[in-house]
């Protein structure tokens, strides 16, 4: 057994480990970002709106890129 096949096992559970935490630490990020953007109570300013979807358009872009 060559030492790579050995140390196969460790390293994917470290890349998924890795991949867990990374997953974890977007949401958390995500969710402390919503808590900067005001509330959208008053529907009628237009820049609350505006600031609402430039928010959840960026956010969809980071979640749609790969590493």
């Amino acid at each position: 057994m060559a030492l790579s096949e050995k140390f196969a096992p460790a390293l994917t559970e470290t890349r998924e480990d890795f991949s867990e935490y990374v997953a974890h630490l977007q949401l958390h990020m995500t969710l402390q970002a919503r808590n900067l953007v005001p509330s959208l109570s008053n529907t009628g300013d237009s820049r609350h709106h505006l600031l609402h979807q430039t928010q959840a358009d960026i956010e969809k872009l980071v979640s749609r890129q790969g590493f």
